[in-house]
């Protein structure tokens, strides 16, 4: 696949161009992302589903820039898809010709399954392993997918859409035929119940911002981000009551005012159907689906077993070191099988340590001094896919503090609702701090045995002596009884 490609998506309400680049096989990042709010169903559900001028003219255009940008990235790839609005056009065919006449660019367009399934398998590879429900509204249709186990089970589309919706109903105030609309079209919904939702698209990410906000939210994170079903009931209500001015002070964008209460609508009635509970925005949709399906094509559409993308991209591009990094996982690994139950740390800690501990030293990439600052902001703002946010800020903390002989309280003020208790926190900094330590001198290969017995740390040297480990263990200050012996 090209190292750097661009997948475009042309919904119904806005048109949208990522561009990726890949470091290594399966590891990539987003180099940059634009979205034009062509909104090319506009108009068109009031005229049989046809695509009205005014919004192909607009969407040339936006293409056109669409694909200078692409150029400028030397963009080797790119993938053009159209879903609701086009699909469903008696005059698609006139619209595809015109732009692949114009600007030489083939656009696939797919149906409603294939949409559903490109969101369910960007959910289900870039976000926490989960059994959910995948919700995409978009502006002119709904697609559903089922995870289990990261594989897309089921997938299906229904026709309805926050344009649809807005051009047929809203528009002409009339909210109790636009109930009954999607209360008919829901009996097409034949998933039953699911607790956990991971919604996808606008009208669930500019609901889940605006939650995050009133609910000063410590992380800065969208993607990940999960709150209850009563959390988003409450919020929605005051939505659909709002007029513009109420939307603006609920944290809703203008550009959104005329679909946020379709769309919110939509939403409320799916969770109620399905009995959710929780709700997890994803910031992954159609575009990674499409992408990742490019790029997994020979893996069944998911990663191999144990590979986060971004845990790789990080390594890739600001590892000075990785067999160091490597050697210091290892590393404190082991001191967590040997330390845990006598430090009372639950054994699921032991792979964020791992992960910690890997990633510890990224930041002397960008300056050696400040290292484990600059590893802090990297981990929180591209640990991206495949951790939950509580993993993100241990992870994170436990990377900010390795030089530190404890966590600072503020810090675990601030962060307390996505940290497990304090004692816990301290304890795994300690063990990545003391993994520090033990590999001070750097060596070719590990060069010690490690045994703990009585509540003691025993390391015995197997060549030279550790001085410069036991100079740094001193440093240390042990949250237990624990000591440490240098042989």
């Amino acid at each position: 696949m090209a190292k750097r490609s661009a997948v475009i998506d042309i919904g119904s309400n806005s048109v949208r161009m990522v561009i990726f680049e890949k470091t290594s096989r399966y590891a990539f990042h987003l180099l940059h992302e634009v979205k034009s709010r062509v909104r090319i169903s506009e108009g068109a559900y009031e005229n049989n589903g046809n695509l009205q001028d005014a919004a192909i003219k607009r969407s040339l255009k936006a293409l056109d820039n669409f694909l200078s940008i692409a150029q400028s990235y030397d963009v080797r790839k790119t993938l053009c898809v159209a879903t609701s609005a086009v699909r469903d056009a008696p005059n698609k065919k006139f619209f595809l010709h015109h732009i692949k006449e114009v600007l030489g660019i083939q656009i696939k367009v797919i149906d409603g399954e294939k949409e559903a399934y490109f969101g369910g398998i960007a959910c289900a590879n870039l976000l926490p392993e989960t059994t959910a429900m995948t919700l995409d509204i978009g502006g002119g249709s709904t697609e559903c997918a089922t995870i289990t186990d990261r594989t897309v089970d089921e997938y299906l589309s229904l026709n309805l859409g926050t344009v649809r919706l807005k051009e047929l109903f809203f528009d002409h105030d009339d909210i109790k035929s636009a109930k009954h609309y999607i209360d008919e079209a829901l009996k097409g919904l034949t998933f039953t119940k699911y607790e956990h939702v991971i919604g996808v698209g606008g009208t669930i990410r500019a609901l889940g911002q605006a939650i995050m906000q009133r609910s000063d939210y410590p992380l800065d994170k969208l993607h990940g981000f999960t709150f209850t079903y009563d959390e988003l009931v409450k919020f929605g209500n005051k939505i659909l009551k709002a007029d513009d001015e109420k939307l603006k002070q609920l944290g809703i964008k203008k550009e959104r005012f005329d679909v946020i209460k379709p769309g919110t609508l939509i939403l409320m009635k799916i969770l109620e159907r399905v009995e959710c509970k929780t709700v997890t925005t994803s910031g992954a949709g159609v575009r990674e689906g499409v992408y990742l399906h490019d790029l997994l094509r020979h893996n069944k559409d998911r990663f191999p077993e144990h590979f986060n993308p971004s845990v790789r991209y990080l390594l890739d591009n600001h590892t000075v070191d990785t067999h160091y990094a490597n050697q210091l996982s290892s590393t404190a690994k082991t001191l967590f099988d040997l330390l845990s139950e006598s430090f009372d740390i639950p054994v699921r800690y032991r792979y964020e340590l791992s992960i910690a501990a890997r990633l510890s030293h990224i930041g002397e990439s960008l300056h050696f001094y400040s290292y484990h600052q600059n590893s802090y902001y990297l981990i929180k703002s591209a640990l991206e896919y495949g951790f939950a946010h509580e993993q993100i800020m241990l992870i994170a903390t436990l990377v900010r503090f390795q030089k530190r002989k404890r966590p600072t309280k503020s810090h675990q003020e601030v962060y307390t609702r996505l940290l497990p208790d304090e004692e816990v926190v301290i304890r795994l900094s300690y063990i990545l701090s003391l993994a520090n330590a033990l590999l001070t001198h750097r060596p070719k290969n590990i060069d010690f045995h490690l045994k703990f017995e009585n509540d003691v740390l025993i390391v015995k040297a197997l060549h030279q002596p550790l001085y410069l480990a036991s100079e740094a263990f001193k440093s240390l200050s042990s949250p237990t009884k624990l000591s440490v012996h240098f042989l």
